[in-house]
């Protein structure tokens, strides 16, 4: 019997600690408090809450009580260099402003990245019943099943995902691209949380998503979700207009060309 893969074993390990780490944060932001208290960060429009901040500190807690040598990067000011090689990029609440409103779709997303980019991401949405995760090589999953992504999906029959930027001086660009996408498309959908959008990407349930304008925490771990599933991933450009695409293959060559991204 050939003994186990060094690198794999690794891999799992740190695979079950961002699901339980994910699941434990997600129950913690299903304990709602009744009154949120909301601050401002880059724009008026873009918030943060008690919350955001309360599960970033239990997340950063509870991975370096099992990595203490890891490194840390976090929308809400985490960061760390990495002893270690590994460095986990998370994103606490993704969707804060549908979480602020009670929606459904905000998310915990946590991912680990190694010299070779994106190691592993899990993506726990507990107001919609629903975790993904994928490790790099390994295909990605929904709540425990295999996923693949639509393949192939003409431009004419697409479903989109998108998002829009907090500044709202940065919106005519975004306005612009949908005004020639309408005609051409299915339909949009707007569900208000990065990393939900490329799962669903992931699983099928979108054809396609693009957004200007997001942060590595955004898509570190959605990101790779979608690529294990068959999709293409991209960044294209720089801030404020930087451009992350994912679709299936197809659709995503005539995005890239519609777009105006290559």
């Amino acid at each position: 019997m050939s003994a186990p893969n060094p690198d794999r074993v690794l891999t799992g390990e740190l695979l079950d600690l961002a699901v339980r780490i994910g699941a434990e944060a997600g129950a913690i932001l299903m304990d709602r408090p009744a009154e949120l208290e909301v601050a401002s960060k880059s724009t008026a429009i873009d918030v943060v809450t008690q919350m955001d901040i309360k599960v970033e500190a239990y997340i950063v807690k509870e991975l370096l009580a099992a990595r203490p040598d890891d490194g840390l990067i976090g929308e809400e000011g985490a960061s760390r260099p990495s002893a270690s090689g590994i460095t986990w990029v998370i994103d606490p609440l993704d969707g804060t402003v549908s979480y602020l409103y009670n929606l459904p779709g905000w998310n915990v997303s946590i991912a680990a990245k190694d010299e070779h980019g994106q190691l592993l991401g899990v993506v726990t949405a507990p107001s919609i019943n629903s975790t993904w995760w994928a490790t790099r090589g390994g295909g990605a999953f929904f709540n425990g099943d295999p996923i693949r992504c639509n393949e192939p999906i003409s431009l004419a029959r697409a479903l989109l995902g998108t998002g829009f930027q907090y500044d709202i001086a940065h919106r005519d660009k975004q306005i612009a691209d949908i005004a020639r996408l309408l005609p051409q498309i299915r339909d949009i959908r707007r569900n208000g949380a990065a990393a939900v959008d490329l799962c669903h990407v992931a699983m099928g349930a979108l054809d396609g998503y693009y957004e200007h304008g997001l942060k590595e925490w955004d898509w570190a771990a959605g990101g790779l979700i979608a690529q294990e599933a068959g999709a293409r991933f991209g960044i294209y450009g720089q801030e404020p207009y930087e451009m992350t695409l994912a679709a299936g293959p197809t659709l995503f060559a005539q995005l890239e060309g519609f777009l105006e991204l290559r």
